[in-house]
């Protein structure tokens, strides 16, 4: 059991741990090198959210896609929240909805072994864990 009195890791060191962990792990899962962070979110200056926006940046996107198909699904979608604290956005709900009816697996996880979880279920079959 995790000691509650240790900092919870923020939602970019989960990510990054996230991340490192598929490269691990890509020599038997060689679908994670395709395993990709949606820049969506972040602190930005008026302007540049502007370009952003106008370049196609939409809110609540998720943030991470692995775009490889599974049983009836055409690829995995992934909000990754921190182990304690942090909520999914209105927006992130409607996204993955959204997706989910367009055939793809969505999943909201609370911290990097959540999501690690959830890949390789769906990997391994494509069964629904999200």
């Amino acid at each position: 059991m995790r000691n509650s009195r240790l900092p919870v890791p923020t939602e970019a060191q989960e990510q990054i741990t996230l991340i490192n962990w598929a490269e691990l792990q890509s020599g038997k899962y060689p679908e994670l090198k395709l395993l990709y962070h949606v820049p969506n979110g972040g602190s930005r200056s008026k302007a540049e959210a502007g370009r952003l926006r106008a370049e196609g940046v939409k809110a609540g996107v998720p943030d991470l896609c692995l775009p490889v198909p599974r049983g009836k699904y055409h690829g995995l979608y992934i909000e990754l929240k921190r182990q304690r604290g942090g909520r999914a956005s209105d927006n992130q709900v409607e996204w993955l909805d959204a997706l989910s009816k367009q055939g793809y697996q969505v999943a909201l996880c609370r911290g990097w072994e959540a999501a690690a979880e959830t890949i390789l279920k769906y990997l391994q079959g494509g069964k629904e864990h999200g």
